[in-house]
């Protein structure tokens, strides 16, 4: 291969289709000075040092990036708009002891935020309701019959945690029932608002530059800003005063499940809450995680991969209160049922959701080889709440926005996802304001939307315009690659100095390394269903070995050059990670990709 500006090892096309280039051009840098004077001066390995400061980390803010501190890092929550109005009716209805409804999304944000409010009002003496609708029987957001049934059952404050800030017309028709707060961070679609208070660092007045938060970090800022105002009132000197602290790990896992950028405040909310998670004190988490087969300690990767798909599961295709009642139970024999329960129905929506994968993978490819920018599939009988799952695969397999939608009574209510530099949400909402769809809107990288059948190709042709550059898009996104090494150093050191770039996300992806000119001596499928596969690579020398992991190896590529038996030399693409097994350290190599030399 010819070596290219920007490309690693001249990798242009791996074996899994993708392009090999540098994450900052930086990377490729061999005389790169900056990198090399944050080494000596840390002390730390030149490839951190290249990893750090080509992520526009310096010497003099690195500490406070591989320790991020929450006391240092966390504003005044009342530079959120309507924040103080928030906390002040909060604490009155402390004050006052007054029963409180909390009316939460049916995703991980919602469940976890909904649970750190209910636990924060109990603990102060407030007797609280919650609901979390039903996604096909009530759809998303706040309705009048959930929010009247609690207001019937005494509720004089509501509170909308997750959802709300569209709900213009439901809440203002409960504005003279009872007082309503608004806890959210979805955007709005213009400038009007409920008629109530409404903290959301993404309304179009609020400048506290929060945007980037997730719901149950506005609700865990909103908790300390009533736990100000009650401490101010003296409250505190009668009562109890709650730990926010604790209330810091599921901060943590909705962060991670709702894919906020992982930096600056969200980097310290993560980073400390997973250190309280990992103390095992909130017993629905550490059940789920018993019956998760988590052998870990609280990580990123373990929040986002096993305990998160079961909590989002029961609101996906069961009874959408499970993750919450798991979260706020305080009883082992009950918490062990609710997590099993969640356990069987996360399989049930692998199971519905590899039924619809098959199909839409096939009618994709088609639409693509059509000359489609956007991929956008709908079916009767699917499941709704899978389809924002099997749009993420398509958009991962295909590299452009991909729209998955079920189709029930002449209408399709779907989900969508995108590619980063193309705003989906925007494409969207635009459809909506022209009459197109019945309803729409989200972000840049994801979005829900509802259109009756007969205007389906009227969407499809509006999104092909607006998102036209998706066409110019390679098959396959590049591979981001952050350094090369030998088999010699992938070591297990290297693996734990990388590991204090975690957490890793959005913002702050894990770093992606090239183990150079190895052969894999060794390749077996294993699991349940032989969907993964284990390796051991060898080095030149013939005598070090990496032991490797390859997941989902049914759907990857290039898992065919990793099991021919005439052993190439390959350069194998992954994630360099520690692992702790019964008190046993090792080092493992996530492969993600690979390509003959």
């Amino acid at each position: 291969m010819t070596e290219t500006p920007n490309c690693v090892l001249g990798v242009e096309y791996s074996a899994g289709g993708r392009q090999w280039i540098w994450r900052d051009a930086s990377l490729g840098n061999v005389e790169h000075r900056a990198a090399l004077g944050m080494a000596q001066r840390l002390g730390i390995p030149e490839l951190l040092a290249r990893i750090l400061s080509a992520r526009g980390i310096s010497v003099e803010t690195a500490e406070s990036f591989l320790t991020p501190r929450l006391r240092a890092l966390m504003p005044d929550p009342s530079c959120m708009k309507d924040m103080d109005r928030a906390a002040e009716r909060l604490a009155d209805a402390v004050r006052q002891q007054e029963p409180v409804g909390l009316f939460g999304d049916y995703d991980v944000d919602g469940a976890c935020g909904t649970a750190l409010m209910a636990d924060f009002l109990r603990q102060l003496g407030c007797v609280v309701q919650t609901h979390i609708p039903d996604r096909i029987t009530e759809g998303y957001g706040p309705n009048v019959p959930a929010l009247d049934k609690m207001i019937e059952q005494g509720a004089r404050l509501l509170v909308c945690i997750d959802c709300g800030t569209a709900a213009v017309h439901v809440l203002d028709e409960l504005a003279q029932k009872a007082d309503v707060i608004v806890l959210d961070h979805h955007k709005p679609d213009g400038a009007v608002l409920p008629k109530c208070i409404v903290v959301n660092p993404n309304r179009l007045d609020c400048d506290s530059g929060l945007g980037s938060i997730c719901a149950a970090a506005v609700t865990f800022m909103t908790m300390t800003a009533v736990s100000r105002v009650l401490r101010r009132s003296g409250w505190f000197q009668n009562h109890q005063e709650p730990s926010l602290i604790q209330a810091l790990d599921l901060t943590a896992l909705a962060t991670i499940c709702d894919v906020m950028p992982l930096v600056g405040l969200n980097r310290a909310f993560v980073q400390q809450g997973l250190k309280v998670m990992a103390r095992g004190e909130r017993l629905g988490l550490t059940t789920l995680s018993s019956v998760a087969g988590v052998r870990e300690d609280a990580s990123a990767m373990s929040c986002g991969f096993a305990l998160g798909p079961r909590i989002n599961a029961g609101g996906r295709i069961a009874k959408a209160d499970l993750g919450l009642n798991l979260l706020l139970s305080e009883d082992a024999e009950v918490a062990r049922q609710l997590a099993e329960e969640l356990d069987q129905v996360n399989r049930q929506r692998q199971t519905v959701e590899g039924d619809i994968l098959e199909y839409a993978m096939e009618h994709a490819a088609h639409q693509v080889q059509a000359g489609h920018a956007v991929i956008f599939l709908h079916q009767g009988g699917w499941h709704p709440g899978v389809v924002g799952i099997v749009a993420g695969r398509l958009k991962e397999k295909f590299n452009r926005p991909a729209l998955v939608g079920a189709l029930a009574d002449g209408v399709i209510k779907g989900s969508a996802r995108s590619v980063p530099g193309l705003d989906l949400g925007a494409a969207i909402i635009s459809a909506r304001q022209a009459g197109v769809l019945l309803t729409g809107g989200g972000h840049a990288m994801a979005a829900g939307f509802s259109v009756v059948e007969e205007n389906v190709a009227a969407f499809h042709a509006l999104l092909d315009e607006a998102l036209a550059d998706a066409r110019l898009l390679p098959p396959r996104e590049a591979l981001r690659i952050d350094g090369v090494l030998t088999v010699h150093g992938a070591s297990l050191d290297v693996a734990k100095q990388l590991s204090r770039l975690s957490p890793f996300g959005p913002g702050n992806e894990e770093p992606v390394l090239v183990v150079q000119n190895v052969r894999c001596v060794k390749a077996d499928r294993i699991g349940r269903d032989g969907n993964t596969m284990r390796v051991l690579l060898r080095g030149e020398d013939g005598h070090v070995t990496l032991k490797g992991l390859v997941f989902r190896a049914g759907d990857a590529d290039f898992a065919s050059v990793l099991e021919d038996r005439s052993m190439p030399s390959l350069h194998v693409a992954g994630q360099l990670r520690p692992e702790n097994w019964q008190g046993r350290e090792s080092v493992t190599f996530f492969i993600v990709d690979a390509e003959k030399v």
